[in-house]
């Protein structure tokens, strides 16, 4: 029996695209495997969104080469956005690179391991040259249950690609142009997920809120729908566009119980000017008019960010707008990044670079504001309640368990086993920046 090895580098879709690959493989009678030095197959899926994403996979892939020469094992498969960045690059490199997928080659992926094992001497290429070109693995619902690493949380990705060429960011390249999945499909996929135990799914796409423009329907009516199936229990989604993000999707996130008061709207900057230099189509003012419709409907909502520092050209004003912004905004917590440059897009030759050092001491300075809005926030839901599906044991400490609030905080309380996958009731004793503690509440 062949074995395989999956590892994924990267964000949610790369781990979705990695469970359906995993799903068929095992279908046909392989066997998965944890310790890579077993598998006749490493699978890598890997993101290229970020520098610091794409080197690690990078080195990761070096460390094959002792083992391989030794006894011509593993073969590894790279997919994911990073082997439609760099998969020529891996194939004429590295001699155990036998397989390269970009991400709209998802379904044709399990045949092609199957025939680089058959031939020793096979190497495959399977990078994308047509846009709207998509070959997915589809499931009908009841013949496969797809395989995930946690039993009751699922993603569900409802569209491919992204149209918004944000002048930083690479997706566009690498993951095509935007491409709707078909309702009925994606509805199908949820049923199945639910029939197998799942009680949480969270909506994928680049930008979720553009989902059905190219077929005539809403994300909001997607994600009511979604809302109501038999046995659902919450759903979330990610990410949202801010020019996209509109009150219809705030009508169901305030009227659906099922649906979690949390939300990820990147603003990217602070700073009129650089989100304009960034093609990020919404100004400052437009963004706050955003929060403020989303928090009007829903006070207690968790609202969270990504935003960039050192971008080029941006000055000490520019950088003094975002710091402001999150004073005024005060998010729940800020996935911040110092501006790294993505060969192809057109903010790499863009003038006025600013040098590294500076990006890093803005991005330092950023944080701890951060830091410190985030604690105050944790810390006054000291002594409070939330409903919280256990999902998983807590990654440090024997006997403690892990859940988020329906707002998306991380929660670590001591309980039983036995309690994964039930809904319990926790009362927060301790906040800390990046989770909360607390006890089940009888």
């Amino acid at each position: 029996m062949p074995k395989f090895c999956v590892k994924v580098y990267g964000c949610q879709m790369n781990v979705y695209d990695a469970d359906r690959v995993r799903t068929v493989l095992c279908s046909r009678g392989w066997e998965e495997v944890s310790d890579e030095s077993l598998a006749d197959v490493v699978m890598i899926t890997g993101c290229s969104v970020r520098a610091k994403a794409e080197q690690k996979v990078w080195s990761e892939l070096g460390l094959y080469e002792p083992s391989w020469l030794k006894s011509q094992r593993p073969i590894v498969a790279l997919t994911g956005c990073i082997a439609q960045r760099l998969g020529e690059k891996a194939l004429a490199r590295f001699p155990y690179v036998r397989l390269v997928a970009g991400p709209r080659h998802i379904g044709l992926i399990p045949n092609a391991i199957e025939q680089v094992t058959a031939h020793p001497k096979s190497r495959i290429n399977l990078l994308d040259t047509d846009a709207r070109e998509f070959f997915g693995l589809e499931f009908d619902a009841g013949d496969v249950t797809i395989k995930r690493e946690n039993k009751y949380k699922a993603y569900v990705t409802i569209a491919h690609g992204c149209d918004n060429f944000c002048t930083y960011c690479i997706v566009p390249y690498v993951r095509g142009r935007f491409v709707s999945r078909k309702p009925e499909e994606i509805i199908s996929e949820c049923e199945m997920l639910i029939a197998d135990g799942v009680k949480e799914i969270t909506l994928l796409g680049q930008n979720v809120n553009s989902y059905g423009k190219d077929i005539g329907l809403t994300f909001s009516g997607l994600l009511r729908r979604v809302a109501h199936l038999d046995g659902i229990r919450r759903v979330r989604f990610v990410t949202s566009l801010p020019q996209d993000f509109t009150p219809d999707i705030v009508d169901v996130m305030a009227e659906e119980e099922t649906v979690c008061p949390s939300l990820n709207l990147p603003i990217q900057s602070g700073s009129t000017r650089v989100l304009k230099l960034m093609n990020r189509k919404y100004t400052r003012e437009e963004y706050m008019e955003k929060v403020r419709m989303l928090r009007e409907r829903i006070p207690d909502v968790g609202l969270t960010t990504d935003l960039i520092v050192g971008f080029p050209s941006e000055t000490e004003e520019d950088f003094s707008q975002s710091m402001s912004a999150l004073r005024e905004l005060r998010f729940d917590l800020v996935h911040s990044a110092a501006y790294s440059e993505r060969e192809g897009t057109p903010a790499a030759t863009m003038e006025g670079a600013l040098p590294v050092e500076l990006r890093l001491e803005r991005l330092n300075t950023l944080n701890a504001l951060q830091d410190s809005i985030t604690l105050e926030i944790n810390r006054a839901l000291e002594g409070q309640e939330f409903g919280i599906l256990v999902d998983d044991a807590a990654p440090r400490g024997e006997g403690f368990l892990q859940g988020r609030t329906p707002q998306d905080k991380v929660v670590i309380f001591e309980g039983s086993k036995k309690l994964l996958g039930e809904f319990v009731k926790v009362k927060i004793t301790r906040a800390e920046a990046w989770c909360l503690h607390g006890e089940v509440v009888s």
